[in-house]
């Protein structure tokens, strides 16, 4: 019972979309209809300008560290409810009931919510997002490199137990949701960092 509460309170946490109502603040009545589509603190500053997108990925990363360390607090010692909160705020996020589902990919989300659970591995993970991004110039593989490195060194951190389960699982889903981004980049009509819409 403690566990599905635990579930469905970070779920809620997680839903609450951010970058849809930071959008609208700034004048994009609804972003899931400019840009890339994806309710999400990059296709907010795309479409947005850079203080919206900045305070979208505020946002959205600060809801994923609360879910996680309110029950973190909640639990002192406890690993396993911590982490499933984690990926239930990353999991609202992705399929907010407030949007029909329609939510973002979760990159911030789960990085806020893995910086009170492993923060040496989210600041790997920043790292490695940088890195790729930088070289490639495409914030998707960046973001996908992250969420992969940063469960390689929460494992590797932490071994076998529920943080990296947790993290291995929210890499997995954020793989998941950039697979259109996937097949763009393959197809070389993925939008690079800089390059202007056509």
């Amino acid at each position: 019972m403690t566990a599905i509460l635990v579930a469905c309170g970070s779920y809620l946490i997680g839903s609450i979309p951010f970058s849809y109502l930071v959008a609208r603040a700034f004048g994009v009545s609804d972003v899931r209809r400019v840009g890339s589509g994806n309710v999400g603190a990059t296709n907010v500053l795309r479409t947005a300008g850079r203080p919206a997108g900045v305070l979208a990925f505020l946002l959205d990363a600060g809801k994923g560290a609360l879910a996680a360390a309110l029950f973190a607090g909640l639990a002192p010692g406890e690993r396993a409810l911590p982490a499933l909160a984690a990926v239930s705020a990353v999991v609202g996020h992705m399929y907010p009931l407030w949007l029909r589902f329609h939510g973002g990919k979760g990159v911030a989300t789960g990085l806020g919510a893995f910086v009170p659970l492993a923060p040496v591995a989210a600041g790997i993970a920043v790292l490695a997002f940088a890195l790729v991004a930088a070289a490639t110039r495409y914030v998707s593989l960046g973001s996908i490199a992250g969420a992969l490195v940063l469960a390689a060194v929460a494992f590797a951190e932490r071994g076998p137990g529920p943080v990296a389960a947790a993290a291995a699982f929210t890499a997995a889903l954020i793989v998941f949701r950039h697979r259109s981004n996937l097949r763009r980049v393959r197809a070389s009509t993925e939008r690079r960092v800089g390059q202007p819409r056509e």
